[in-house]
C-alpha cells in the first residue's frame, strides 16, 4: 500500500476533461491518469483514515446507465464512503471543481426514516440534534440531504422542528474546492479534521437509525 501524499491537480484535470469527452476512447487514453492521480491517493487516503473511521468503500468509476436517460459511461468524480450503519456515515470525494467532504445519513429505508422522525418529534432528542447540526453549520459545514416539499404525514406544518422533519436524507458536507494543501499530505489532515467535526452528527443518526 502506497503512502497518501495528496490528491494531485492532474485528477481535477482529468474530470474537466471527461466532462467534456464522457467517451470510453478518452478513458481509455488517459485511464493511467486516473490510476495515479485519482484512484491511488484515494485508496492510500481511506487506508489512513480506517484506525479511526473504519474501512471505506472506493466506489466505481462507471455510472449505472440501465435505467437513466442519460447513457453517459463514468462518472464524474470519485467518491468513497466509511459506512457505520446502514446508509448513514463519512464520505469524500474528489473531481473536477475540488474536493467534497461529508456525513450523515444518505440513504434511509422506510423504517429507518420512521425512526429517524419520531426521534426528531422527541422534545429532548429532537432539540440535541438541533444543537450537533448548530455547532456543524458555525464550524463551516452546510445542512442538506433531499426533503420533502410539504410536511410528512402525521405531523403538524407548524412543528417546531418541521424543517428537519421533512428531511429523507440528512447530511452536512463541506466544499472545499482546490486549496493549495490538496496535493500534499496534509490533505488528510484536513479530511480527518473535517470527519472528526461531522462525527457528532454522523453517529447520532447512526444510533437512531442502525
Amino acid at each position: 500500500m502506497s503512502r497518501f501524499i495528496g490528491f494531485p491537480l492532474a485528477g481535477l484535470d482529468f474530470y474537466e476533461d471527461l466532462e467534456a469527452d464522457n467517451s470510453k476512447a478518452f478513458w481509455t487514453a488517459h485511464k493511467d491518469v486516473y490510476d495515479s492521480a485519482i484512484r491511488e491517493p484515494m485508496t492510500a487516503l481511506v487506508a489512513q483514515l480506517e484506525d479511526d473511521f473504519g474501512p471505506a468503500k472506493i466506489f466505481r468509476p462507471y455510472r449505472d446507465v440501465r435505467f437513466s436517460k442519460d447513457k453517459t459511461p463514468y462518472k464524474n468524480h470519485q467518491g468513497a464512503v466509511a459506512h457505520v450503519a446502514p446508509g448513514a456515515g463519512w464520505y469524500v470525494q474528489i473531481g473536477a471543481a475540488g474536493l467534497f467532504v461529508a456525513g450523515g445519513l444518505y440513504s434511509a429505508s422506510p423504517e429507518q426514516l420512521s425512526r429517524l422522525r419520531a426521534t426528531i418529534d422527541d422534545e429532548v432528542r429532537g432539540s440535541e440534534l438541533e444543537t450537533i447540526l448548530a455547532a456543524a453549520t458555525a464550524a463551516g459545514f452546510t445542512v442538506g440531504g433531499d426533503r420533502l416539499k410539504t410536511r410528512p404525514k402525521g405531523y403538524p406544518a407548524d412543528h417546531p422542528r418541521i424543517d428537519l422533519l421533512r428531511h429523507r436524507s440528512l447530511v452536512v458536507s463541506r466544499e472545499f474546492g482546490a486549496p493549495n494543501w490538496l496535493e500534499t499530505p496534509r490533505a488528510a489532515k484536513h479530511i480527518r479534521g473535517s470527519w472528526e467535526t461531522m462525527r457528532p452528527v454522523v453517529e447520532w443518526l447512526a444510533a437512531v437509525v442502525g
